[in-house]
């Protein structure tokens, strides 16, 4: 008899739609390294991807989900061998590459990051793309300078799987956050998570002056658009603004005032492509810096058979933190 192995997957006939599958080895597709997945997550790309609100997908068909976290069942490849424990982010899955919404996945070596000791798989999915991007954003405001006790730090959507490890991240490394979030009732949580003021995102998201009050030290935008062109206008001389997201919108309604008036550095931050030696030095940070039970605090756990309803209730806003979905655990 055949093994087969369940995945959420992605069709077109004309339209987008998803559904669950088994799917044979062969329909898994290539790749050197064979892993039995333990761990997926839901991310706002992963809703994107599951709705089919934005072309996340772009070949047919294809397992969905941007991450997955497993053992190694069977390895080509001597970088690694049966019983490792490996983690996936971006690099494609869910765009042009088989993700992790899988029982088993094959995939190039070149993709794996080994698993640090101190995180686990779960943790590790805990974490997520999200919770990488949002370390991503700490080491590009370390890069530009900022430094604490150089001011406040502003993490506009707070209470989203970004904004909540970036909170998380900058308040145990001595930083003073300021977070920006529509979700008034999860003011209390955010400040448990190291926030030590909580503002309305309103306040952000109307067109503002071109140059405003100094306020920020630095900023970790999840939400682009007019949000992020304030947060530029009221950012301090010297300052650096991560941009990392876009779910109020793709553009950028501002000028160049701060940059040419008071050298405001705005660095992009991509997690799809990053170089593995960033990805890998990203991961030993989490694993290093990331306090663990707020880590557990602002985790839940999301059914592998609920993640199709699951996708549109995370482009509405429906939930915060971060999630884990168990696939093989």
């Amino acid at each position: 008899m055949t093994d087969t192995y369940r995945a959420l997957v992605a069709r077109k006939d004309p339209e987008h739609r998803v559904e669950f599958a088994a799917l044979t080895d062969e329909e898994l597709g290539s790749g050197a390294v064979t892993v039995a997945v333990k761990y997926s997550t839901l991310n706002y790309k992963d809703g994107l991807a599951i709705t089919g609100a934005s072309p996340i997908v772009r070949e047919y068909p294809l397992i969905l989900g941007i991450d997955l976290a497993g053992t190694v069942v069977a390895s080509e490849d001597p970088a690694f061998a049966a019983g490792d424990q490996v983690l996936v982010n971006g690099y494609g899955l869910s765009e042009t590459r088989n993700g992790g919404y899988t029982e088993r996945a094959r995939l190039d070596p070149g993709l794996l990051v080994p698993v640090p000791e101190a995180l686990g798989t779960r943790r590790a999915m805990a974490i997520g793309t999200a919770g990488y991007t949002a370390m991503l954003c700490v080491l590009a405001l370390e890069d530009g300078g900022v430094a604490p006790g150089d001011g406040e730090v502003l993490v506009t959507g707070a209470a989203g799987g970004v904004g909540t490890v970036a909170i998380s991240l900058l308040a145990g490394l001595g930083y003073t956050v300021v977070a920006s979030t529509g979700r008034a009732a999860e003011a209390d949580f955010l400040r448990e998570l190291g926030a030590s003021e909580v503002i309305d995102r309103a306040a952000l998201a109307e067109r503002g002056k071109p140059l405003q009050r100094e306020r920020w030290a630095g900023v970790v935008d999840c939400v682009g658009s007019q949000t992020l062109a304030n947060a530029l206008a009221q950012t301090r001389y010297d300052g650096t603004v991560a941009a990392c997201g876009l779910a109020q919108g793709p553009d950028l309604p501002g000028t160049v005032m701060p940059f040419i008036l008071r050298n405001v550095r705005l660095q992009g931050v991509d997690s799809v492509q990053a170089p593995m030696a960033r990805r890998r030095t990203a991961w030993e940070r989490l694993a290093k810096d990331l306090d663990l039970g707020r880590l557990d605090a602002l985790t839940t756990e999301l059914p592998f058979h609920e993640l199709p309803a699951a996708g549109p209730r995370i482009l509405a806003g429906e939930i915060r933190g971060r999630c884990v979905v168990p696939i093989g655990a």
